[in-house]
């Protein structure tokens, strides 16, 4: 019983870890293009700061993982 429930949160640590940052991934993307077009001198800078702020949202997913091999783990 216990097995199951640390298997459904793993289930769920990942599947909220994975979403959330998809989801802004994807909004910051669409922003920095949209801010691209229409100030085109900007894009090294907007580059710049989109690829920063996009590992800083791939962490979050990188710590869910990490938080579900911890409880997969205790399985077994």
């Amino acid at each position: 019983m216990v097995n199951a429930i640390i298997a459904l949160a793993v289930a769920l640590a990942m599947g909220i870890a994975t979403i959330g940052p998809a989801l802004a991934q994807g909004n910051a993307a669409s922003k920095a293009m949209e801010g691209i077009a229409r100030q085109p001198e900007a894009a090294g800078e907007l580059r710049t700061t989109l690829i920063i702020a996009l590992a800083f949202m791939e962490a979050l997913t990188i710590y869910g993982l990490l938080i579900s091999f911890m409880l997969l783990g205790k399985i077994g």
